[in-house]
């Protein structure tokens, strides 16, 4: 995997937060536990939902996190395509469409060799001994030398009715395969840098807006826990103690704000679901009123989200 410098670019488009390069994407996950949903799928196959692809759709509190650390930017993808490929000059689009030409004409040249090299096989199959292409002028004088020869041989060989046991062996069949044109692939290009420069940090568009339980999830984030979306589970997030693909979810977090209301009811139900699930019922909010980092009175750091785990145990 290629090193990923930071920040890297997180693409806003229609209000979506995307990455699109797959190093970003391990990097995201690896460095910064942030994982994402995987959202790339074919025209043809919409409804398949099992393994998707790039690009990866990030929750704005993803997306926020990481740009509040230092760690990405945003940028405005549809502004970026409209203004790059405006001002780009004719030399850069020429450069461009000329190394597209080169990426096809080497695809085209590797599927030639598969194909000669299918053909080679079958034609060893049924007993021939080999294949003579002909490649240029002076390759096709040679073949049509071979060829007469050849030919002149069989006619003399006609013209003799005695056959003799003691003549050496027939030459192997030699089959002659014209040439054709070789025709580059038309490459569709899936990536716009290049082309397009990567725009600069300072054209990063503001903070991702998000809801009031953006606090618990930049609190789980601090912890060094993973989250995932908890829509199936009727909480804002499923949080695992590592990544996803090793851990099972240990949470079902929902987030509040400070002086929010809330039915008993849903805490009772929130608790019976986790335990029922073997997970704990996570609840918390950010008291707006304390600083992250402050120091209390007796000497503590102050935290301005507090969290509360609920589990439903029978008595």
């Amino acid at each position: 995997m290629a090193p990923v410098a930071e920040p890297f670019p997180i693409s806003h488009i229609a209000g979506r937060y995307l990455l699109f390069s797959v190093d970003a994407i391990s990097h995201a996950r690896r460095a910064h536990n942030i994982c994402g949903v995987l959202i790339g799928t074919i025209p043809n196959l919409s409804q398949q939902n099992v393994f998707l692809g790039i690009p990866l759709e990030l929750m704005p509190e993803e997306a926020r996190v990481l740009v509040e650390q230092g760690h990405a930017y945003i940028v405005d993808e549809a502004e970026a395509h409209r203004a790059g490929f405006v001002e780009m000059s004719r030399e850069d689009r020429l450069a461009y469409l000329q190394t597209m030409d080169q990426l096809g004409l080497e695809q085209a040249m590797a599927v030639k060799k598969k194909s000669e090299e299918r053909s080679e096989k079958a034609l060893k199959a049924k007993g021939l001994s080999r294949i003579v292409h002909e490649r240029n002028l002076d390759a096709r004088s040679e073949t049509a030398e071979s060829t007469t020869t050849k030919t002149s041989l069989d006619a003399n060989s006609e013209a003799s009715n005695d056959i003799s046991l003691f003549d050496p062996p027939a030459s192997p069949t030699v089959v002659v395969v014209p040439e054709k044109k070789l025709e580059p692939h038309f490459i569709t290009p899936t990536t716009s840098y290049p082309p397009l420069p990567q725009l600069p940090v300072s054209s990063s568009l503001p903070l991702p807006e998000v809801a009031a339980n953006y606090p618990l999830f930049r609190y789980l984030h601090s912890k060094g826990y993973f989250s995932m979306p908890g829509l199936r589970f009727g909480c804002h997030y499923s949080v695992y103690p590592g990544d996803p693909l090793r851990f099972h979810s240990h949470f079902l977090a929902t987030g509040m704000g400070w002086d929010d209301e809330f039915d008993l009811l849903d805490i009772v139900g929130g608790g019976r679901l986790g335990t029922g699930v073997k997970k704990a019922y996570l609840i918390g909010g950010e008291d707006p009123d304390q600083i992250a980092g402050e120091e209390s009175e007796d000497g503590a750091t102050t935290e301005p989200v507090r969290a509360f785990s609920i589990e439903w145990a029978g008595l």
